[in-house]
């Protein structure tokens, strides 16, 4: 177990690294220079230029520059933003936002998208099923912003049972309505890879041998197939967290919220390049922790990996 979680971990590293610098060249230099970028048509001395440039470490060869960030990061330093606000204060006050808009999108696909698949897969070939599957398929192709727009004006215009624009006020019952757009595609793909997984696993040999030694059905879906078909779910479902909080932008712009995708929409706005690479680095971060937390539901899912050596 030991061995397993820390392959893991060097796996991580290289990652992180490529990730990092990936985002750092794309971020200062896709637009051109980042310095007369955020100036736009205004005059610009040299002097400044080369006091920004010196500040921001631009004077110096890229790989130093990604290097010299890379290690300010290490240390929880983020930087300063062209505006001469600390970027992490910034982060700071948007990412609890996010970040429980994100958990309830979780919640609402995990909950909602394994109970409907492990339905449909049970029934599978049934009115039931068919149902579902037709309800998932709608749901994915329907794009979110207009799921999103669809929902605030019927439930926040016509009905009045939520409040149109969230605003500052990101409180928990403020952002279901939210939470519930941003998790909706999400649920149609837990409902359909988990009907998926529950008809392969049901139809395993050690599924029927279980069943022919007069192991109850409640048994046997608890014990053999639900427990052996949430693998591939559990992997989704880790690797959509990170995913949900880097498209929060378009639902947080919807409903006016100001989180983590607001302050990277209005970062790249204004051409803030530091902003963004800060942001998209403790995006990439979630993303890697959330899969690290995968990896150790495996070993409780899966004894193969629990006792390997």
């Amino acid at each position: 177990m030991i061995w397993y979680i820390g392959r893991r971990l060097l796996q991580m590293i290289p990652v992180f690294l490529g990730a990092t610098l990936l985002i750092y060249v794309m971020a200062f230099y896709a637009g051109g220079d980042p310095i007369q970028a955020i100036m736009g048509d205004k005059p610009l001395s040299p002097a400044v230029q080369d006091q920004l440039r010196s500040q921001y470490n631009l004077d110096k060869p890229l790989i130093v520059q990604w290097l010299i960030y890379v290690g300010k990061v290490v240390r929880g330093d983020f930087g300063v933003g062209f505006n001469g606000r600390p970027i992490i204060e910034q982060i700071r006050d948007a990412f609890p936002v996010t970040f429980r808009l994100a958990i309830i999108a979780v919640v609402f696909e995990t909950v909602l998208g394994i109970v409907a698949g492990v339905i449909s897969g049970l029934k599978k070939g049934t009115w039931i099923d068919t149902t579902l599957l037709m309800v998932s398929l709608l749901v994915i192709a329907v794009p979110t912003f207009v799921i999103g727009f669809v929902a605030q004006f019927t439930l926040g215009v016509k009905l009045g049972v939520v409040p149109v624009n969230v605003g500052r006020d990101a409180s928990l019952q403020n952002l279901l309505l939210p939470g519930f757009v941003l998790g909706v595609v999400s649920f149609a793909y837990v409902l359909r890879l988990t009907r998926t997984s529950i008809t392969e696993v049901a139809t395993a040999d050690h599924v029927r041998t279980a069943t022919a030694k007069g192991l109850s059905r409640t048994g046997v879906i608890s014990k053999h197939i639900m427990r052996n078909s949430l693998i591939p779910v559990v992997t989704f479902i880790g690797a959509d967290l990170g995913s949900l909080m880097g498209g929060a932008i378009v639902t947080e712009r919807i409903f006016n919220i100001h989180g983590i995708g607001s302050v990277l929409y209005q970062a790249i706005n204004k051409s803030e390049s530091p902003v963004i690479v800060s942001v998209v680095t403790i995006m990439v971060m979630i993303f890697l922790l959330t899969n690290l937390i995968v990896d150790l539901l495996y070993a409780v899912l899966d004894p193969r990996i629990r006792h390997a050596k």
